[in-house]
């Protein structure tokens, strides 16, 4: 789904936004990102994700936003949950969290017009070692493909900053899946891939609005959608983690959308 409204466009048809538009995506940011800081203590074995999701219906209706993903091209939930080794778009439903269980939760929110889009990892229980290790690493990516934007550095340099440091790590970037535009829009141009080559995509620009969400599997980067049309897991059943923040380009750099209120980005389970 692409913006018809006006405002420039480079000629990868990416739109580049006012400075008055960061308040906009700043309060549609909040919201989610408050949403995601609420919902926490609800993650714990014996929890369905239907009651998880059900919890974020309520809070995205008491906070006078609507939900950009019920209804869209047939969801019917607030969010999605990903537990274990489902990569993304995990249907929320009567599934029952187990002691060690890691979960991505993703909400996108409409304020006023804009689309504020967050995910990041929860977990129920005592979290393993190696589940750690991969929220960690899949975080830390996240924030140094971040790091990378800045007006005449290209998108991708974003993905080889995070491919290089997910492949140090012996993990994996997921190749099917990728960041998108927003703003008035829950998609748009440009396709944010979190792997690629430094110095090649289109060039960044001072007011693009856009997602990076890197997924990082343990084992191999392939993913398979199941019969329901949304769900994506890891083919070899490895575990999968994602972190997602919305951002935009600064005139010296980038500005998140998304952080947590209250700290709770990551780790979201302290």
């Amino acid at each position: 789904m692409d913006e018809k409204s006006g405002g420039r466009r480079t000629r990868d048809n990416i739109r580049i936004y006012s400075p008055a538009d960061f308040a906009g995506m700043h309060a549609a940011g909040r919201v989610a990102a408050e949403i995601l800081d609420e919902i926490a203590p609800l993650v714990f074995p014996g929890q369905t994700t239907a009651e998880i999701d059900r919890v974020i219906t309520e809070k995205v209706q008491a906070k006078g936003s609507t939900s950009a993903t019920i209804g869209y091209k047939g969801y019917q939930h607030a969010s999605c949950i990903s537990v274990n080794h489902v990569v993304c778009h995990g249907i929320p439903g009567d599934k029952v969290l187990k002691d060690g269980d890691i979960l991505n939760i993703d909400v996108t929110v409409i304020v006023d017009g804009w689309f504020g889009d967050t995910s990041r990892m929860y977990v129920a229980g005592k979290l393993s070692r190696k589940a750690e290790r991969l929220i960690q690493v899949t975080h830390d990516a996240l924030m140094k493909g971040i790091e990378a934007v800045k007006p005449g550095n290209t998108f991708g340099d974003i993905g080889a900053a995070i491919q290089t440091y997910v492949e140090a790590n012996r993990m994996s970037v997921v190749r099917d899946f990728c960041g998108h535009g927003l703003g008035r829009v829950f998609h748009a141009p440009p396709n944010v891939l979190h792997y690629g080559r430094a110095g090649l995509g289109p060039v960044l620009e001072e007011g693009m609005f856009f997602t990076i969400e890197p997924m990082v599997n343990l084992g191999r980067p392939e993913t398979k959608v199941l019969s329901d049309d949304w769900t994506a897991v890891a083919r070899d059943k490895s575990l999968s983690a994602q972190f997602e923040h919305s951002i935009g380009v600064t005139a010296d750099g980038y500005d998140i959308f998304t952080l947590s209120p209250a700290g709770k980005f990551y780790p979201t389970w302290g």
